[in-house]
């Protein structure tokens, strides 16, 4: 039943891809998705409940409305919580199958982070109001400065290692940081290589990534 439900919502989502611009779904659009899922049923609860399956639903897309963060929201120190990841478009996210696919991902990527030495009391990032930042990524010290554009949630962080663009999405609990495949890669074996870290399984995070088209994957973070 979930999944017939995740693919009807999957499929709502497709056909109604146009309907939103600058990565926003329109009012019109959000109102029929919500009667699909609903099969025109009416009632407080069963709306209360379609449009909060909508809302996770979306919750995987970046830059929708309510997933964008602020300037000021972004500055802090971020501790590393759990496997991350979003889609760049609803239709993109509809193409691979949901909110489902979304789940699967960050459990294909839990064992990778592990392996890799990512945990919750080694990777965190912290972003200062002067525009620089500090980072550990599986313990492995990274700093320099950042660069936020609100309007579509880019960070550029550039520091004496490398120098990476990311997307900032709001979460219920904190941020999530993420990238494209690659990008997350060369993060993850830059600091691995600081500590000879496997390459093999490293290399499963690129995987994972270019499996979907307009995958971004990164880390959920709070603070």
């Amino acid at each position: 039943m979930k999944k017939t439900f995740l693919f009807v919502a999957a499929a709502a989502m497709m056909m109604l891809s146009g309907c939103g611009t600058n990565g926003s779904m329109s009012q019109l659009g959000t109102a029929v998705l919500t009667d699909v899922l609903t099969g025109g049923q009416t009632g407080a609860t069963t709306t209360a409940n379609t449009q909060s399956a909508v809302n996770t639903v979306l919750q995987s897309v970046l830059g929708m409305t309510g997933t964008k963060v602020s300037q000021q929201g972004l500055i802090g120190t971020w501790k590393y919580n759990q496997p991350g990841c979003a889609f760049t478009s609803e239709k993109l996210l509809a193409q691979a199958g949901g909110e489902i696919v979304a789940s699967n991902v960050k459990s294909k990527l839990q064992p990778t982070y592990q392996k890799a030495g990512i945990s919750s009391s080694n990777t965190q990032v912290t972003f200062n109001s002067d525009g620089t930042f500090s980072a550990k990524i599986a313990g492995k010290s990274w700093s320099g400065t950042y660069k936020y554009d609100e309007s579509t949630c880019k960070i550029t962080m550039s520091g004496l290692l490398l120098n990476v663009n990311c997307y900032a999405k709001q979460n219920v609990n904190g941020i999530g940081l993420l990238f494209e495949g690659k990008k997350l890669l060369t993060l993850v074996q830059t600091m691995s290589a600081l500590s000879g870290g496997n390459n093999a399984t490293i290399n499963t995070i690129g995987d994972v990534a270019s499996s979907y088209d307009g995958l971004r994957v990164g880390f959920d973070m709070t603070k």
